[in-house]
């Protein structure tokens, strides 16, 4: 039994290597890659798996983590941010098109229950792929991505009461469209439910978070893989008792810890598992696919395909268009939402099971989903051509409140530009201070709990997680920040988190404090910009106080310092530069560097032109920019004028640097 499990397990992930390589080529997402496994391998296709059942039970596990994880990375207060387009644009986009298949379904002579799981069906969006391809458009931080995110957090949010009503429209009889609960079934139910309520509520509120705080400070990683697997399927178990399905019960699992500090680290541990197990959830859907079915009725279906994808579309254009958003945004959020999504086919599977949706319905609202799905990548890649013919014309401008800009201040923007600080040791703890003060925004990652609460308390922004994981560096971050300090004592998890972070951010600067000069390569190699050897500024400290007591000038000994750091590690840099940068003017002319000086008040330099000084001439030493307040003045001419408070960015070697610092320091009287 065993050995026959494995045998399928294999040639399924080996077809769906192959399909998904081919697909990806073509830019169709990965999930249409396994539905597509699942139509190969079925009874519908070369009936190459047998134990059909053992693959459902896999992919019941990929429910019930997908759910767990989209409970795990819900906020309440990211919703609450977006609470005008998440709120009232997901229930215009929700409602809209549940009301238009609703009727549909009425018009063709469905049964109410049918129809009204038909309007659950094509009213949903897929989370999965529509992110997914945002994420590698870089559209995410854009209006239009805003908009579909606040959008789709509704509708995960509203696919709950749709999959929880399904036992309630397998009750209702053909010719009775409003069936009343008993007043003691109502009773009954209200009193269970809320029952549930507090026991959840009670467990996120005091005893999870408790238990996540002592296994963390363990920093053993199995148990904390152990616990969260527990909470996952111990509260899914728990609410199955009350008649909800167990992949609700993942959900409320992962919202019970959501709310707290551990949950991108948990996250980013059960995402492997997760996708895994999802996989055999869309592969069990392929091996539903009829694919005589679609041969029999490709006509019919090719007409669904374009109603769904053009009345799906032009509804998710209304919801901005509703709230005032231009029409270039709302069109491109409604390109974007214009395929079926993956709670669609939860739905729909257990909707066939209970007997509302029959087979002939069934199977083509499976191929309609899976196309739509396979379409959306080229359906998004319309929108800038079709958005561009729209805002020609005069009418649709107009209508569109005269606007087809995408300039609106009103969407949430992520952290741009920012530090991410690796570690709240004592480096980390000093540079966020020195940040702090310079007015940098940060973001700090730590791993320890107490160090967390400690950081949490001062009113840093922590986050909880492991470094070596990618989705806590996103959560983080990374991919759109200026610089990652990574400041940790582990050289195995430090090498990692710096192929990880550039793999993540190509443009990001990666700078690293290590213990030894011997790891500094290894680290260049791997990504790092700047390696920071504490052995080597160990040396560098104990000669500075060696000199002091032999009375060698200050002047002198920071020339040293300078001297020494950059002959010190030039030989270690083999990482290759990127080219235009102020970095390859260093690498390529030795014993040169750049570097800044406040020009102080009653200063040598202060209120001098460059001419007038003539600094380059005299000292040697080039102003390459200035910075005055929050501008930054290039170009400089001999008719640029020193400041007192001014920022001079200099370059020159480091005898001249450390000569001409007396010029911009105030003068003694």
């Amino acid at each position: 039994m065993a050995l026959e499990l494995l045998t399928d397990i294999l040639i399924i992930f080996a077809i769906a290597l192959i399909v998904g390589i081919i697909f990806n080529r073509i830019k169709v997402p990965p999930l249409v890659a396994f539905i597509l496994t699942g139509i190969i391998v079925g009874p519908f296709g070369f009936s190459i798996i047998h134990d059909q059942d053992q693959v459902r039970s896999l992919a019941e596990i990929g429910i019930i983590l997908l759910l767990f994880t989209i409970g795990l990375e819900f906020s309440f207060k990211d919703l609450w941010k977006i609470r005008l387009i998440a709120i009232i644009g997901g229930a215009l986009q929700v409602g809209l098109s549940f009301a238009f298949f609703f009727g549909l379904a009425l018009l063709n002579g469905l049964p109410v229950n049918e129809a009204v799981l038909l309007g659950f069906l094509f009213s949903l969006s897929s989370t999965a792929i529509v992110l997914k391809i945002l994420h590698q458009t870089g559209e995410m931080d854009s209006p239009h991505g805003s908009i579909a995110l606040g959008i789709l957090i509704f509708q995960d949010l509203a696919a709950i009461p749709m999959i929880m009503a399904i036992p309630f429209l397998a009750s209702i009889p053909q010719f009775n469209p409003m069936p009343l609960l008993s007043g003691e079934a109502l009773v009954s139910l209200v009193v269970r439910d809320l029952a549930i309520v507090l026991v959840l509520v009670a467990a996120a509120k005091w005893i999870i978070p408790r238990v996540m705080y002592e296994i963390s400070r363990s920093r053993n990683q199995e148990l904390f893989l152990l616990f969260v697997i527990l909470t996952c399927f111990g509260v899914a178990w728990m609410v199955s008792f009350t008649g909800i399905s167990i992949a609700i019960g993942a959900l409320l699992a992962g919202l019970i810890i959501s709310g707290s500090e551990y949950s991108h680290q948990a996250a980013s541990i059960v995402l492997p598992f997760r996708d895994i197990f999802t996989s055999f959830f869309f592969i069990s859907v392929g091996m539903l696919v009829n694919i005589q079915f679609l041969f029999d009725n490709f006509w019919f279906v090719a007409f669904l395909i374009v109603i769904v994808i053009i009345v799906k579309a032009l509804l998710a254009t209304a919801a901005p268009l509703a709230l005032g958003y231009p029409l270039r945004t709302a069109v491109m959020t409604g390109l974007a939402l214009a395929q079926i999504g993956e709670f669609s086919f939860i739905i729909a599977q257990s909707g066939f099971i209970t007997g509302i949706l029959p087979f002939g319905i069934y199977q083509t609202f499976l191929v309609v989903a899976l196309i739509t799905m396979a379409a959306t990548p080229f359906v998004i890649g319309l929108s800038q051509p079709i958005t561009t013919i729209l805002c020609e014309i005069p009418a649709l401008s107009k209508v569109a409140r005269g606007s087809c800009s995408t300039d609106d201040t009103s969407i949430r923007r992520v952290k741009k530009d920012h530090l991410v600080i690796i570690g709240y040791g004592v480096t980390g703890r000093n540079l966020a201070l020195t940040a702090r003060k310079a007015g940098i925004e940060y973001t700090i990652i730590e791993l320890n709990p107490d160090l967390v609460t400690e950081a949490r308390k001062q009113g840093e922004p922590v986050v909880f997680g492991d470094a070596t994981t990618e989705g806590v560096l996103e959560h983080a971050g990374i991919p759109t920040a200026r610089i990652a300090v990574v400041a940790i004592n582990d050289p195995v998890a430090t090498r990692k988190i710096v192929s990880i972070s550039r793999s993540l951010a190509h443009g990001i600067s990666i700078i690293v404090r290590t213990r030894y000069i011997s790891e500094v390569e290894a680290l260049k190699e791997g990504g790092a910009d700047e390696v920071i050897a504490e052995e080597f500024e160990t040396s560098v400290e104990i000669f500075t106080v060696v000199l002091n007591k032999y009375f060698v000038p200050r002047d002198r000994i920071e020339s040293f310092i300078i001297d020494v750091r950059a002959n010190g590690y030039r030989i270690l840099r083999s990482r290759t530069p990127v080219q235009g940068t102020l970095s390859d003017l260093l690498r390529n002319i030795p014993n040169t560097t750049i570097t800044a000086f406040t020009v102080e008040h009653n200063s040598p330099l202060e209120g001098k032109t460059l001419g007038e000084f003539n600094l380059r001439k005299r000292h040697n030493i080039l102003v390459l920019a200035i910075r005055r307040g929050d501008s930054v003045i290039t170009g400089l001419s001999g008719e640029s004028r020193l400041e007192g408070g001014d920022i001079a960015i200099v370059y020159a070697i480091p005898d001249d640097i450390a000569k001409g610092a007396v010029l911009f320091k105030r003068a003694e009287t």
